[in-house]
């Protein structure tokens, strides 16, 4: 199996941990970078497991959905009455758990099934970390 990574970076947008005991309950912003490792047995023609000129498609699908976004999880009981009240001052995503952790499973599982898409099956994303702020990170490895 051979691996290589993309990183995108400084990509602003908010969460809240509407669970924790502290100042993580409230709406707050980070520049995230999201890194993807693609895996594959057999490279291209090139030699490549992508071409990342290609990736361009994984670009578009963070700059439409995370970009300046505010993510709630989907159990949080105050996103149905901030959406109501303010959805119109700010982009909305809701996913199970807004926690790196959570963001990086994910996001495995919106862009594996691209990849796997655009390459016909012969790369997948092997692995998804998401960094918040460059301090703090998680990593997805699926089973």
């Amino acid at each position: 199996m051979l691996t290589c990574s993309k990183t995108y970076r400084d990509i602003p947008f908010a969460h809240r941990q509407h669970r924790h005991d502290g100042h993580c309950a409230l709406i707050h912003g980070h520049n995230w970078a999201i890194t993807l490792t693609f895996a594959c047995r057999e490279t291209d023609a090139n030699g490549f497991v992508v071409d990342f000129g290609d990736l361009k498609y994984l670009k578009t699908w963070i700059a439409q959905n995370l970009d300046h976004a505010c993510l709630f999880n989907e159990s949080d009981p105050e996103s149905d009455a901030l959406l109501a009240q303010f959805g119109q001052l700010f982009k909305a995503y809701i996913l199970p758990n807004t926690s790196c952790e959570g963001l990086a499973k994910h996001l495995h599982g919106v862009f594996n099934p691209m990849v796997r898409a655009q390459t016909e099956d012969r790369v997948w994303v092997s692995q998804v970390e998401v960094e918040e702020d460059s301090k703090n990170s998680a990593t997805y490895l699926p089973d």
